[in-house]
């Protein structure tokens, strides 16, 4: 009864959201066309976490043999993983499961392919992936991090801000309440003694003193801005060269609603036409209307200055994530930092990607037992095989000998 009480205020408020998302929030706008019409309405709103409530944690993985992976990944370089592995230890290495298995990671010394698979086979059991409709076959998606041009100050130039949370949001971890909403955040700010919804991207864009001070950094183009929230993390390159990378720091507890159907669905776009590119070229020649489309989706993502240095953007671990060796998961089917092996095939081709990747990052859209979100990278090339990756793929999980199950 409790658990239906919960489900109704977070309906109530419209302000559920995946704990820990720190990166992709959902690729709509990239993967409208090639989505089917289930797919295409997960990506309107944020999974619907409280409704597996029912299904335990990593229920859906099934142990199996080694002989199922064995000939592919004799063909992957698995020393590539091998960094992003270790990545994974630096937070797991305190976890009962993980610590032995750390330990023995962090002795060998630049281990070559064949001893990091004997690695794997001595200290690790293996198991599949599946959906609840025991299904093998997923959704694997991309995700990767733009680079912007931007200031620290305002100008005629520079005059899209990216914000810091402000300080009237409220954030409640449900699961401090209600174990059974692990994973689930409620989003709002406080108006009397009621706690309310935030207000929405239209509402902040009409009233931008509700959020007047936050400003973390400021960006030339407020479409690039818009997919910066998208993607979740990104490099802010300053006119001195200085390049500054910002990562998820917050979000304003609405769901997202992709600008590419709102698009369609005012006749602005064909269905058939929509890509990030597009959307980019169609609001180059429509300013009057873009802030009425950009308006389409409530959620605002808020971001914070990460520590200069970084290999990467950080994910849910609060760990960097590897290009091409990292991958966001749903949490709840797949242990944050477990090694997986993904087998699907490279974006727009039948060309096989056969890899050892490590289960390093969380995102909005990220949903299910088999649904993986690949990391490509930073720059202009990830984020064209990030924006063309959408296939169909099978995922094993790695996990200690004698992991205890929840």
């Amino acid at each position: 009864m409790r658990l239906i009480f919960i489900l109704a205020v977070l309906i109530l408020l419209n302000s559920c959201s995946q704990l820990g998302q720190d990166v992709a929030d959902c690729d709509c706008e990239e993967q409208i066309l090639k989505a089917t019409k289930e797919e295409s309405l997960k990506c309107e709103a944020y999974p619907e976490k409280a409704l597996e409530a029912e299904i335990k944690p990593y229920s859906l993985l099934v142990k199996t043999s080694w002989t199922e992976i064995d000939a592919l990944l004799a063909e992957d370089h698995l020393n590539l993983s091998w960094p992003a592995w270790l990545r994974s230890c630096d937070a797991l290495k305190n976890k009962e499961s993980w610590q032995d298995v750390c330990l023995k990671a962090n002795q060998l010394i630049s281990p070559s392919d064949d001893e990091i698979k004997s690695f794997f086979y001595s200290h690790f059991d293996l198991y599949q992936a599946k959906k609840d409709d025991e299904s093998l076959e997923g959704l694997v998606t991309g995700y990767y991090q733009p680079i912007l041009k931007g200031s620290r100050k305002k100008s005629k130039q520079y005059a899209t801000p990216l914000y810091s949370p402000p300080n009237d949001l409220i954030t409640v971890d449900l699961s401090e309440v209600y174990p059974d909403l692990k994973y689930m955040r409620l989003r709002g700010k406080v108006e009397g003694n009621k706690l309310v919804p935030y207000s929405t991207r239209e509402e902040l864009a009409h009233k931008q003193d509700q959020i007047l001070g936050n400003e973390l950094l400021w960006v030339k183009d407020p479409v690039e801005a818009f997919f910066l929230e998208i993607q979740g993390s990104g490099v802010i390159e300053l006119d001195s060269g200085e390049r500054i990378q910002v990562g998820y720091a917050n979000q304003n507890g609405h769901p997202y609603r992709s600008m590419g159907r709102a698009l369609i669905n005012e006749g602005e776009l064909s269905r058939h036409r929509v890509s990030m590119q597009s959307i980019k070229t169609w609001a180059k020649k429509n300013p009057k209307k873009l802030q009425k489309f950009l308006n389409a989706n409530p959620s605002v993502v808020f971001f914070r200055e990460l520590e200069k240095g970084l290999p990467g953007p950080l994910g849910a671990m609060g760990v960097p994530v590897t290009a091409e060796r990292s991958v966001a998961v749903d949490r709840k089917f797949i242990p944050l930092g477990a090694p997986v092996f993904l087998s699907t095939t490279w974006p727009n081709s039948s060309k096989p990607l056969n890899q050892l990747m490590m289960a390093q990052d969380t995102g909005g859209a990220i949903g299910g037992g088999v649904r993986i979100d690949f990391y490509w990278g930073q720059g202009d090339r990830a984020g064209k095989l990030a924006g063309s990756m959408k296939q169909e793929g099978k995922v094993w999980v790695l996990l200690p000998k004698g992991f205890k199950f929840p």
